[in-house]
């Protein structure tokens, strides 16, 4: 099974990849949920969380309403991306991503949110995704939306690059579990990576087909995951055993201009190791 995971995602990648422009690291590695077939990788995406600002999804201020639909803000309107950049038409409200380490902690990137800020201004929205092609709006039960009880700590050090948040829901997390992560050691050069969150604050996407390129210091690794702004707090899962190796925290420019004004996607070679991801190891506040 560990294997039929990876090349699941490898199947999977080219068969939905676009044209040569939209490019990332050697090819778009993004999946939207309705395209991943591994029931394994299916779980543990339902373990992972948006970060999206109270007044983005006003409806669940109201307790009189049962069910509602996001604002409808999208790729194309918030960041200007070219009218066929991949999921232009898509819905782009998450600011950053997070995943379920126990029923009622969620680990985010620690420049996503403090104990200053952040914590009221935002809720940790799950299953914020996509259920099939021809569906471009979001659903969300209000059972599956929670708000931040308090931030237990977050760190963000300039001088070792550590980057981590954990924080207190309020209330335990229900219908899905909490994801298994390293406690000791370390991941191994070459071992091949999925990352699964919000690029650009879209719906969850899963991208695989990048490997750990550079380990050279106990805070962070650098890889070639397919990754933008938004997948900062992204679970980085090894591909054959979906154990938790870090956290998604930096990377290279998304976006770039063309000669008609619009953006598309950064175009780097396959072999550029500039995403950066703290390894979960340093979240003492977890290893228990």
């Amino acid at each position: 099974m560990k294997k039929t995971i990876a090349a699941t995602l490898a199947v999977a990648s080219i068969a939905t990849s676009i044209a040569s422009d939209k490019i990332i690291y050697g090819e778009d590695n993004r999946l939207d949920i309705y395209d991943v077939r591994e029931a394994a990788l299916l779980e543990v995406a339902a373990s992972t969380a948006a970060m999206i600002p109270t007044w983005k999804v006003g409806y669940f201020q109201r307790a009189d309403v049962s069910s509602g639909i996001l604002s409808m803000l999208s790729l194309k309107g918030s960041m200007n991306v070219c009218v066929d950049e991949r999921f232009a038409q898509q819905p782009a409200i998450a600011n950053c991503s997070g995943f379920l380490v126990d029923e009622k902690t969620i680990v985010t990137a620690g420049h996503c949110i403090n104990e200053i800020a952040g914590c009221s201004e935002n809720y940790w929205v799950f299953d914020y995704n996509l259920s099939s092609p021809l569906n471009d709006r979001i659903s969300l039960k209000p059972e599956n939306v929670y708000r931040c009880a308090r931030v237990v700590r977050s760190v963000l050090d300039e001088m070792t690059r550590n980057d981590y948040a954990v924080v207190e829901l309020d209330r335990p997390v229900t219908g899905r579990r909490p994801l298994n992560f390293r406690k000791t050691g370390k991941i191994q050069l070459e071992a091949p990576l999925v990352v699964i969150g919000h690029p650009s604050g879209l719906p969850t996407k899963v991208a695989g087909g990048a490997r750990v390129m550079e380990y050279n210091n106990d805070i962070f690794f650098r890889t070639n995951l397919d990754t933008y702004g938004g997948n900062s707090g992204s679970a980085v899962f090894n591909a054959e055993t979906l154990e938790v190796e870090g956290i998604l925290v930096r990377g290279a420019r998304d976006y770039v201009e063309t000669s008609s004004g619009c953006l598309r996607s950064n175009v780097v070679s396959v072999d550029r190791a500039t995403e950066a991801v703290t390894a979960i190891t340093n979240v003492l506040e977890i290893q228990n």
